[in-house]
């Protein structure tokens, strides 16, 4: 684990980052404090349409109940 000024995070931005993705884990900091950590992007999986086909009941599209509208409504 390395840790890094925000001044030598923005100067060395790009380093930091290939330094990330083989498995070093960054640490930005202010003053010696922590703020942020710099972790590789999780790749999703695309969606699938139509995954909810069938687990809706008609009750799904029913108007809400006045006081939950209201509550929504804070």
């Amino acid at each position: 684990m390395s840790t890094v000024n925000i001044h030598e995070a923005k100067t060395h931005l790009s380093k930091l980052l290939d330094r990330m993705l083989t498995g070093e884990e960054i640490i930005i900091a202010r003053a010696g404090k922590p703020l942020a950590r710099l972790l590789p992007v999780e790749e999703r999986l695309p969606r699938v349409p139509g995954i909810a086909r069938g687990r809706l009941t008609d009750a799904f599209f029913e108007p809400l109940p006045e006081d939950e509208l209201q509550a929504w409504e804070r």
